[in-house]
């Protein structure tokens, strides 16, 4: 695409403002796009509007009042204390691009780039300002950081931000893999503050995880380079046969995500939780029970997600 003269673009979004995100990302320059994806929060998506500072507000009210969102497993792989290492105590870990691991190794995760947003609002859909996110996700060959094999050493597609005044968060990070037996997601937990997510005390407010829609999943396992493995795992897996999201077909963990292999893609999930609630770690019973893969008495999982049985990952 050409680029425009900054006169001739403003002349250009006064003429197509109305159409809407999905118009917007797709008529977007590469060096335009890159900016936007790079931002931390200066755009999200809310009923097909950018959205920017306080716009934000207007346009995540047009996705009314919602059911709480449900709660889910964290999985063999959160990295908050219920399974070996706790990486939310460590330094470093709040930040808004998860991308590269922090401390020892600097290693960027590779894959299509993805800014998402959460916004999360207490039981009376107001904004839940100044409470925490951790957030964590397997990278493009559906390897978990300080788990699997080739990357324990690693701590990268993790990381704790602070909802603003809008209730909301976002991360720059990359669209995860789908491994066997898992529809592709985003794991978060849900804290009243900073430092109740830092200090390892907690509490936990809530626990759940972010779907992906099937077709934009499809199309950059198909189309990226390193997504190979999802294409033939993606092949085999439903909603309505993965463990977590089958009950409801993610009917309230569904993200919005609109953009293109070749430049990123943007997403957001309003959610609404219990502020006052007060969940276990580990999301309730890991799998296997407890003395099952990341149970109480069981040891630290090691290797890549467990691919035999769909029940066997989270």
């Amino acid at each position: 695409m050409t680029e425009r003269s900054e006169s001739e673009n403003d002349a250009y979004v006064r003429a197509v403002h109305d159409k809407g995100l999905a118009f917007d990302l797709g008529t977007m320059s590469r060096r335009r796009m890159l900016a936007v994806l790079g931002g931390t929060g200066a755009i999200a998506l809310a009923g097909g509007a950018v959205m920017s500072g306080g716009t934000a507000e207007a346009a995540t009210a047009t996705t009314g009042c919602l059911e709480e969102v449900e709660s889910e497993t964290a999985g063999p792989f959160p990295a908050d204390g219920s399974n070996g290492i706790d990486v939310r105590t460590v330094s470093g870990v709040v930040r808004s691009d998860i991308r590269r691991s922090f401390g020892a190794s600097t290693t960027k995760a590779g894959g299509v780039p993805l800014s998402f947003s959460l916004v999360v609002r207490d039981l009376d859909c107001k904004p839940l300002a100044g409470a925490a996110v951790y957030v964590w996700h397997c990278d493009r060959e559906g390897r978990y950081s300080l788990y699997s094999n080739g990357v324990t050493e690693e701590n990268y597609l993790r990381g704790i931000q602070v909802t603003d005044r809008f209730g909301r968060v976002t991360f720059t990070s990359v669209f995860p893999a789908c491994y066997t037996g898992r529809w592709p997601h985003i794991h978060f937990e849900v804290y009243s503050s900073l430092t109740d997510a830092t200090s390892g005390a907690g509490p936990i407010r809530k626990t759940s995880q972010i779907a992906f829609p099937e077709d934009v999943a499809d199309r950059i396992y198909a189309e990226a380079p390193g997504y190979e493995q999802s294409v033939a795992n993606m092949e085999r897996i439903t909603l309505a046969s993965d463990m977590v999201f089958g009950d409801d077909l993610a009917a309230r963990e569904m993200a919005t995500i609109v953009g293109d292999p070749r430049f990123g893609y943007v997403s957001l999930l309003v959610i609404t939780v219990d502020p006052t609630a007060v969940e276990e770690p580990g999301g309730g019973m890991p799998p296997g029970g407890p003395g099952g893969p990341g149970g109480p008495s069981g040891p630290p999982p090691s290797g890549p997600p467990p691919t035999a049985s769909p029940s066997a990952t989270a």
